[in-house]
């Protein structure tokens, strides 16, 4: 279960909850933000390789905090991780923690965007 994005025509405005968060001096130079689920906190990590597992994932990402839930989308034909993954932590701090430190990390030689 987790929080749909909405996308508006005004490319200027954000939504509720990132406004707050920018106002309160809460977000990374990229603008990028944690986004609350229905029993955490997802991160969404871009970039990841197309024959990283579960596994390499959490691992990388545990350092951060407790990943309550990790999900990985396979291609149907080839099978292989589709690109990305969403992160699934307990608390704000633990996934805002998750973003500033591993957006650029290297995973399976390839630079994570997060």
């Amino acid at each position: 279960h987790y929080s749909a994005v909405l996308l508006r025509d005004d490319r200027n405005a954000m939504p509720d909850a990132m406004e707050a968060d920018a106002a309160a001096g809460e977000n990374t130079p990229s603008r990028t933000v944690p986004c609350k689920s229905a029993e955490g906190w997802v991160v969404i990590v871009t970039n990841v390789h197309e024959e990283a597992n579960e596994d390499d994932v959490y691992e990388h990402f545990a350092e951060f905090g407790e990943v309550k839930n990790l999900h990985l989308n396979l291609d149907r034909r080839t099978g292989f991780v589709k690109g990305y993954a969403l992160v699934e932590y307990g608390t704000k701090e633990e996934a805002r923690t998750a973003v500033e430190t591993a957006n650029g990390s290297s995973l399976l030689d390839q630079t994570l965007g997060v």
